[in-house]
């Protein structure tokens, strides 16, 4: 096997890794990178036994692609201009003088988070952030019940019910 073609190989295991298995199994892609690096330094004949190793962990893995279409759902809203203004307390403080616009400066400013201060999440109660960043009743990342993409959704859900109170 020649070199580009198990680059290739390589490679696509790596998309494999971010598109298809995703968060179920976030080791997947770790295993994808480590058996692409062994790949280049090691090469045929032994790299074939890395990439069987990569290869059949991988289509074991439980496979969620909900933060592939989470990003792209994220980037169709901003191609197509449906953003909100970045919070106020997000904002870099001697750049964007936040200090000023979070205590009702700027008229007409219609960011989240004018009036508000940031919250730190380490902080807050479990280390589990409670602050809307995003300022609009919207859902990108939407995990499955697979893997390891299940406590996310769990995390993610007390997340969402601790913003709520």
């Amino acid at each position: 096997m020649r070199a580009k073609t198990r680059g290739y190989i390589a490679r696509r295991l790596a998309i494999l890794a971010s598109e298809d298995i995703g968060n179920a199994d976030p080791r997947g892609i770790m295993i994808a990178a480590a058996g692409w690096e062994l790949v280049e330094r090691i090469g045929m004949p032994e790299a074939r036994i890395t990439l069987s190793q990569v290869a059949t962990y991988l289509a074991c893995a439980p496979k969620s692609n909900a933060a592939y279409l989470a990003i792209d759902e994220a980037l169709a809203d901003v191609k197509e201009g449906r953003t909100v203004p970045v919070p106020v307390y997000l904002k870099d403080k001697n750049v964007r003088k936040v200090v000023e616009m979070s205590a009702g400066g700027r008229e007409g400013m219609q960011a989240p988070g004018v009036g508000e201060s940031y919250k730190y999440a380490h902080d807050e109660p479990g280390g589990l952030g409670t602050q809307d960043y995003l300022g609009v009743d919207k859902q990108y990342y939407r995990p499955t019940d697979r893997g390891a993409e299940k406590i996310l959704g769990q995390l993610l859900e007390q997340a969402r019910a601790a913003r709520k109170k």
